[in-house]
């Protein structure tokens, strides 16, 4: 697998803590959306693991289409 699958049609709404790291799931076959759970092990697809720069509500992309990584950028509808 080579190509993520779309865990969803709209962001998600995430509290993230500033300073915290976090696995963002890029492969769309995690449990834990839009976190990683280990699924992708048998795919070329790997998380992204970023550190939250501001505690707050952030919109995290589950059609795994962003270019903005991990987070939405309204790639789902187009």
């Amino acid at each position: 697998m080579d190509t993520p699958k779309r865990a969803g049609d709209m962001p998600v709404a995430v509290e993230l803590v500033q300073g915290e790291t976090y696995a963002w799931c890029a492969c769309g076959l995690s449990n834990n959306q839009p976190f990683c759970d280990g699924s992708h092990i048998d795919t070329d697809i790997y998380p992204n693991v970023f550190e939250a720069e501001r505690t707050g509500t952030h919109y995290m992309c589950m059609c795994k289409g962003t270019k903005n990584k991990p987070f939405c950028d309204g790639s789902h509808a187009g």
